[in-house]
Parts: C-alpha cells; structure tokens; sequence
C-alpha cells in the first residue's frame, strides 16, 4: 500500500485501488506503484485473483503528459509492460471515464465491469496525438480491427451498454465494484495451480504483441508531441470544444 494504491485481501482477492480522485491520471510513479504491487502477487498463494479499481469521479481519465517528454513516455510503458506480466488474473471496475491510457489500463485487465454511465474512449486522435498503453493490440483483441479503427480513428466515446454490446467490457454493473468482485472472487473458486497456468498459455501472444506496441507506440508519440496539432488537440480539450487541426 503507498499513499497513491490501497490495496485490501479477503476471500482469496486482492482488492487494488488507484487513490489520486478525482480523476487517476497516471504518471511513472502511480504506474511504478501499481506494477509493483500486482506483481507482488505472482508467488502469494493467499491471493488467487485481483480487482483493479478507483475512488472518486472516474477510472482514469488518462496520463499526467506534463514535462514527461519522449524520455518520460518511455518509462512509463516500461512500467505498463509490467502490468500485462503478471500471473494472476484481474477485474477492472470501471466507473466514471476510462480515457486514454485510462482506457489502456482498463484493457490491461483480463475483464472489466463497466457501470452503465461510463464512458471509455481512446481519444487519441482527437487530441492529434497517437494511441499509447498497448491499445494497438488489446482494442483489436476485444473488439475486432474494424471496431478498433472506428474507435480510434473518430476518438468517440463509448456507453457502458454500448461497451458490453461491443465486447469492450464483459459485464454491466449499477455497482460495478461489487460486481468486479463478485466475478474475481468466482474466478478464484478455480484450481490456484491451473488458473495462472491457463493464463499464462492464453496471453502469452496478447503480452508479446502489447510490449512490442508500447515500444511502437511510443516512438510514434514522441513524434507527436512538438506538433502543432498535439498542441491544438490539447487547448481544445482543455477548452471544451471541437480542434482544428492543420497537419502540422
């Protein structure tokens, strides 16, 4: 437990909270934080399953991209590549927004219960930048290579309903918390020797392709971030209106 992730054991599942409210932007050190604490899992027999969720307004609305520079990117998909080599499987509740790499950190997950407000994006391209958190392989992977192109060409925003329809989330929770865990915990009813194993074998591909995309893509990001259109990307957001981008 660090003053940024709670963390709480019961019934064989580890509950893993982010604790930066409102929002959970994520930086190297949340990042650092929170892959050494799901990995610090890997040999605890007591704990067979984990639950990866927030307090405050919403899951994560994306990355702290203040002065982390192509350097800073880097770092941060280092820690990122971490999240996606863990042995025992994890249940995102994602309530509020999941932007961004928040979205990124959601797929990182083996499943995720969406709340029916929330609202998931890979806003990328709205902000002139490219897409980062190896969602380059986990979106396809959820929701097949035409959907992902549609989601992150347009950056739109997708419903919880909408979500589960898409198979982007596996379940629609009011509370989606208690539903994460009510879903780990049945996870964890499983032989404690088979469930990583299975895991392991089924993800092998998924996590060979995502550390390959985090270095992938944050070459292309760092390519992106002196542009003219990441700059206006960004002043539109924070303005709360439509960018004009200019290809330059």
């Amino acid at each position: 437990m660090t003053e940024s992730i709670g963390v709480s054991i019961a019934d064989h599942v580890a509950t893993v909270e982010l604790r930066r409210p409102p929002h959970n932007f994520f930086d190297e050190q949340l990042l650092t934080e929170l892959a050494d604490v799901v990995t610090s899992f890997d040999d605890v027999d007591e704990v067979r399953s984990l639950v990866l969720c927030s307090e405050g307004r919403n899951f994560c609305a994306g990355a702290d991209l203040r002065g982390m520079g192509p350097g800073g990117i880097r770092r941060v998909y280092r820690q990122a590549a971490r999240l996606f080599t863990g042995r025992k499987p994890i249940v995102a509740a994602v309530h509020g927004r999941a932007v961004g790499g928040g979205l990124g950190l959601a797929m990182a997950a083996d499943f995720r219960v969406a709340a029916p407000d929330a609202q998931l994006t890979a806003n990328f391209a709205q902000l002139g930048f490219h897409q980062g958190f190896a969602l380059s392989v986990t979106l396809p992977a959820a929701v097949g290579r035409q959907l992902a192109q549609d989601l992150l060409y347009t950056g739109r925003v997708v419903g919880g309903s909408e979500a589960v329809e898409i198979g982007l989330c596996d379940q629609l929770a009011d509370d989606p918390r208690a539903a994460a865990l009510a879903y780990a915990a049945r996870i964890a009813t499983s032989g404690p020797l088979a469930v990583p194993a299975i895991r392991a074998t089924l993800r092998r591909p998924l996590i060979s392709d995502a550390v390959a995309a985090l270095d992938l893509e944050a070459t292309a990001q760092a390519a992106l971030l002196d542009t003219a259109d990441f700059a206006e990307g960004i002043a539109a957001s924070i303005g709360k209106r439509s960018p004009v981008f200019t290809g330059s």
